[in-house]
């Protein structure tokens, strides 16, 4: 199965580890290159943007464009919604937009961790039946 992995930049070493994770279990599993640079050390300006200018980073690499090409032509997203910000199991705007690129294509959405109850939008996510894996990527397929 071909698997975009999305959710807040914060979690970029996460979404790399996620990566490795399903392409061990036989997955082609897709992170936008950026944040594996910025893993590796390649780009250590990366995250000083995205605190001090994020909106103008996002148009200039097309970031929002580059996950709408990707989940189109995934079979499917891996949401990761960890910790941020001292809400539990966070979900932005950005990966409710991608939830949302996922829903209306058909494509699976699987989220790590269960729904976040402190959203506003909690009803909306409910809305596109995502596939809770309480952290069992076994339960992916």
């Amino acid at each position: 199965m071909r698997i975009t992995i999305c959710g807040s930049s914060k979690f970029r070493f996460e979404m790399v580890d996620y990566k490795k994770k399903l392409e061990n279990m036989g997955h082609k599993a897709i992170v936008h290159e950026h944040y594996i640079k910025s893993v590796n050390g390649e780009m250590p300006e990366l995250m000083e943007r995205v605190e001090k200018e994020h909106a103008k980073l996002k148009k200039e690499n097309g970031y929002i464009r580059w996950y709408h090409n990707e989940i189109n032509s995934s079979d499917a997203i891996l949401v990761l919604n960890f910790e941020k910000n001292g809400i539990e199991n966070y979900i932005g705007g950005n990966t409710l937009m991608e939830m949302g690129f996922a829903y209306v294509v058909g494509k699976k959405i699987f989220l790590i961790n269960p729904i976040p109850d402190t959203l506003k939008y909690k009803d909306e996510i409910e809305a596109m039946d995502p596939i809770i894996l309480n952290g069992d990527l076994n339960l992916v397929e």
